[in-house]
């Protein structure tokens, strides 16, 4: 099972950018998804995430600015950045908790992906 991150880059404040996570593998089942962030010096941080029934849920410093959402058929979650501050500058991991097929047994992990630079210049 692996999940790919895709997206990010470098923005103006006031920019908008778009990462997209895909998993691929045995998965069988997808349950919540998230996006993290991680600061330089700072502990990585919820920034949304989804449950496989659509529920949201934000950081507070996010919210009205940055938007959630996934495909359950194609295994991906999405996020939106509207109004970027150079604050939400960070590495953004995707994140998701899924049921797998280990080949004999059906397994529950917790996936990351890769990690990438979103970069808000003042």
């Amino acid at each position: 099972v692996q999940l790919q991150a895709f997206g990010g880059g470098l923005v103006q404040a006031g920019g908008s950018l778009g990462l997209s996570c895909a998993a691929s593998g045995t998965v069988v089942s997808i349950n919540d998804m998230g996006w993290y962030r991680q600061a330089a010096d700072n502990r990585r941080a919820l920034v949304a995430a989804i449950t496989s029934g659509g529920r949201t849920t934000y950081l507070d410093s996010v919210k009205g600015r940055f938007t959630i959402s996934r495909n359950n058929a194609l295994k991906t979650v999405d996020l939106l950045m509207h109004s970027l501050k150079p604050e939400d500058t960070a590495v953004y991991y995707c994140n998701a908790e899924l049921i797998y097929d280990d080949g004999q047994y059906r397994k529950a992990g917790t996936f990351w992906g890769q990690g990438t630079q979103v970069t808000v210049s003042s």
